[in-house]
Formats: C-alpha cells, structure tokens, sequence
C-alpha cells in the first residue's frame, strides 16, 4: 500500500496519476472534497478511456497532516509514503501556519513513518529550501544561508527538511526532491499556474529575473523512480529549464495568441508598488496580490544545476515548450 499527502495539488494530482499505471493499492489524503473533481478531470484529460478508472482504484481518506491519530491510523500498513501536501504562501501573515502545516506536519508524517516500519519516505521539499545566496549557480551541494531577505516560505521548507534528516538519524530510508517552478495540466486558478491566467488576461509588464521550471510530469515520474531505487538518504534538484520571467511570459502568449509583455518594470517601481499594494491591503482587508517577497522574487537571477539526477537517474527534462503547451491543453475550469 502506498500512501500520498496532497493528492490534490498540481504535482500531488500528476503523481497519483504516474503511480496508478499498476494496480498497487493506493490512499490519499485529501482536506477538501470539492478539488476532487479536478482531480478527476485531470485522468481524464491524460487518460481519456480509462481516466476514471484509474482515478477510482485510489482509496481517497479525509484528514489533515497535523492530525496525528488518523495519520497513523491511514499510514498503518503502508510501506511506502510521498509526502507532497504543503502551504505555499508570501505573505507575512502566513508564516507562522506555514511552519505550522509545513515543519510540524512533516514532523509528523516522518514519526508516524518512524513508528510504523514504513520502507521509504518520498518528501516534497523545494528549490527555496536550498542555500547558496550569492552563488552563480545552485546545486545539491549549496550551502543554507538564511538572511533578512530569506522568505518565511523558504524557511518552512527548510525546516521542514530538517525533520526528514531528523527522521534518517533515527532509522528512516528517505529521498527528497526540490522541484522549481512547476508546470503542469490543472487549475489555472491555483498554485504556479495563475502566471497562465495573468497572461491570458493580458500580461503587459515584466522584470529581468530568471527562474528555473519543471513540468509536473517529470517530477511525477522522478519521484516513483527515487523511491523504487536503491537510493536513500539523498536529496535531487528537480530542474527543467533555467530562463528568464520574460522568456516564460512569451511562450504562454505566442501559445495563448496573446499580445508579448513589453514593459520592463525597474526595482523602484516594483518596490513601490508592493508598499502601496500593502497600504491597500490593510484598508480593505483583502490579501495583497504583490507583497516584498514576491516583488523581490521577480528580480532574482537564479540558476539551478540538476546535473546530479539526470546522470543518476539517466533522465532527461521536458523542454519549457513542452511544459507550457501541456498547461495550456489541460486546463482545468
């Protein structure tokens, strides 16, 4: 039996999918039925004939990662755990509940794993759990480097993976993947995706910052070889492509036969609007859609090396087009 936190999500969703080309025995832990559907809908669209078949052989169970008692009641008698659930936030308010959902809800999962007798733990950390500020380039190998600009997201990453090492000094087979930028078939309303909704509406501005990306495919199918591997007690940059913000806007719009962004936004103006942004925020209490981290985020230049999982693993990335040209025909509404 195999168990899965945050079958939901974009890459809980693709993994699902990725493991029930076989008839092993699964359990999901989900917390809101309604984003079952899209679920659902997304076998279909990689698996229109038989989509919904596969999509039932998965036993789906209703709980939360901070839930200790049901953990180990759905985790008891399974000998393998992917553990993708996670709160992604960048807003300040948030912090405190992602260490929460993030840190201790690993912290958790990895106990109940400890005390079970579970064979091996996939984690779902991410690239903002790795160090390395001021490195040209960052690889498995950069060290943690925690500054006033470091995020709050980036520290319950980090943390988060502090539990899984925690986890192996006391007997656990682990592997971690640290995924980038995630592309995938989903929901455009959700997660990294929203970049297509923001284009589609009509993307006019962008920075010079660069980022790595990955199609949730990859990861999906990188995660079920790590874990069926002799490896353990590792962790691997999942990373496609390196390119800029910019490079990445004009391929949804040449695709999405939308007009390119042509407006290069300058720091001041970014820092700017992030302050009037917040100002805003606390008069009508609403979340501000661009925040200092994120405005922050979007002139970063950083570039990832995962050199070590392709030769490991003898694997090759979809190329970014192959990324956004799947986003774009398995949207989900």
């Amino acid at each position: 039996m195999i168990f899965v936190t945050g079958g939901t999500g974009l890459l809980g969703s693709h993994l699902l999918f990725k493991l029930t080309e076989d008839e092993t025995p699964l359990k999901a832990l989900y917390r809101d039925e309604k984003r079952l559907a899209g679920v659902r809908q997304l076998f279909k669209y990689y698996d229109p004939e038989n989509g919904t078949r596969r999509f039932e052989q998965i036993s789906w169970v209703n709980g939360d990662v901070l839930e200790v008692e049901s953990l180990f009641e759905y985790m008891e008698g399974c000998s393998i755990v992917y553990h993708c659930a996670a709160i992604v936030s960048f807003q300040k308010k948030d912090f405190f509940r992602m260490m929460k959902i993030n840190r201790q809800g690993t912290a958790n999962i990895v106990n109940c794993a400890i005390e079970l007798g579970v064979e091996k733990l996939c984690y779902v950390s991410s690239t903002a759990a790795i160090g390395g500020e001021g490195e040209k380039v960052i690889s498995e190998v950069s060290k943690w480097k925690q500054s006033p600009l470091t995020s709050g997201y980036s520290i319950s990453k980090y943390s988060a993976e502090k539990e899984v090492w925690r986890g192996v000094e006391e007997g656990l087979n682990a592997v971690i993947v640290n995924p980038c930028v995630i592309v995938g078939a989903g929901n455009w309303e959700e997660s990294s995706l929203t970049i297509f909704r923001t284009v589609n509406k009509g993307l006019k501005f962008y920075t010079n910052g660069a980022n790595a990306f990955v199609d949730a495919r990859d990861i999906a199918e990188l995660m079920v070889r790590l874990t069926k591997s002799d490896i353990v007690n590792e962790r691997f940059l999942c990373i496609g492509e390196n390119h800029l913000f910019k490079t990445l806007f004009d391929e949804i719009a040449d695709k999405l036969d939308k007009k390119r962004a042509s407006i290069i936004v300058k720091p001041w103006l970014a820092g700017l609007t992030w302050r009037v942004m917040w100002i805003i925020s606390k008069v009508t209490q609403k979340e501000a859609t661009i925040t200092k981290e994120t405005a922050r985020s979007a002139f970063n230049i950083t570039e990832y090396d995962a050199s070590k999982i392709r030769q490991r693993l003898n694997f090759e990335f979809r190329t970014l087009e192959e990324m956004v040209d799947n986003a774009i025909k398995g949207r989900i509404l």
